[in-house]
């Protein structure tokens, strides 16, 4: 996976995810508009070959788009973590 800023200011980012697809995007995608901070957040992939997902997060005035980012990340981990718990557990 590789992640490049292509765009910032205070309150907006776009990011391309390379390597990753839509099973990530999407999930970040919905942690991010759970974010009361978060203006507006999504992601489109321009070309099915090239298959670079570009996300496009705008915050609130005053918010950070980047710390609205690492803040859903920790939010899927912690989800990921559980599952994995759950999982863990019913397979014994």
């Amino acid at each position: 996976m590789e992640l490049i800023i292509v765009e910032q200011s205070k309150n907006r980012v776009v990011i391309d995810i390379k390597g990753e697809g839509h099973s990530l995007c999407n999930a970040l995608k919905h942690e991010l508009q759970q974010d009361e901070t978060v203006k507006s957040a999504g992601y489109f992939i321009e070309h099915p070959e090239l298959n670079v997902p570009r996300m496009v997060i705008e915050t609130k005035q005053g918010n950070s788009p980047k710390t609205a980012i690492v803040n859903a990340i920790k939010k899927l981990r912690k989800q990921n973590e559980k599952f994995y718990d759950l999982v863990k557990e019913e397979v014994k």
